[in-house]
């Protein structure tokens, strides 16, 4: 077991405490993101751009350890199937990096269009996809668009405010309190497949 992850898990109650706190984010994300899905008339039924392909980079330990724990609900044979397709993704991330080539590799999870771990995703799979507004820090507003498949059917629409502000907040301040009781200094930049590579 990664040393790291052995640290933060051998310490159950803290550890059972900081979950519980990311799943509590995660609901207010999936409630908000659903009502805003709802009214545009939208549902993201899978398609040819899919998400899953793309490389999403996540930074939050929390969400590295809450990944884990719901690799540990699948059965042996399943897990290291997966482990087995996160390394070769990542072989060939790292090789279409050094030819210089664009990176569009189907996340380790994903079978047969749909997300094994869909309860245990991070937050970027759970908020890509609809057009949404982020507050800065030093006041201005940074906006994006909606994934290939909500433009094709929902361009027309007119812009439902969804801000993602709130939920980065959380998320920050969850990971501070997480990295302190843990006493982990580094930052995290991984991508699903690199997470499930090192667990």
């Amino acid at each position: 077991m990664n040393p790291v992850i052995e640290k933060i898990t051998s310490c159950e109650e803290k550890f059972i405490l900081f979950m519980s706190r990311l799943e509590v984010i995660y609901k207010k994300m999936d409630e908000k993101y659903n009502e805003t899905a709802i009214n545009y008339g939208f549902c993201c039924g899978g398609c040819e751009e899919n998400c899953c392909f793309t490389r999403f980079y996540h930074h939050t330990f929390a969400e590295y350890l809450y990944l884990h724990k719901g690799l540990e609900t699948l059965e042996r044979g399943n897990r290291a199937e997966i482990q087995e397709r996160a390394l070769s993704v990542c072989r060939q991330t790292d090789e279409l990096d050094k030819a210089g080539l664009p990176v569009r590799l189907l996340c380790p999870l994903n079978y047969e269009g749909m997300c094994i771990l869909y309860e245990y995703r991070p937050m970027i799979c759970r908020m890509h996809g609809l057009p949404h507004e982020i507050i800065m820090p030093g006041g201005g507003i940074k906006t994006g668009s909606g994934c290939g498949e909500f433009n094709a059917h929902c361009s027309d629409k007119e812009y439902l405010k969804f801000d993602r502000t709130p939920f980065y907040t959380e998320m920050a301040g969850l990971e501070k309190d997480f990295k302190e009781a843990f006493c982990i200094s580094e930052r995290i930049k991984m991508t699903v497949a690199q997470m499930l590579a090192t667990l």
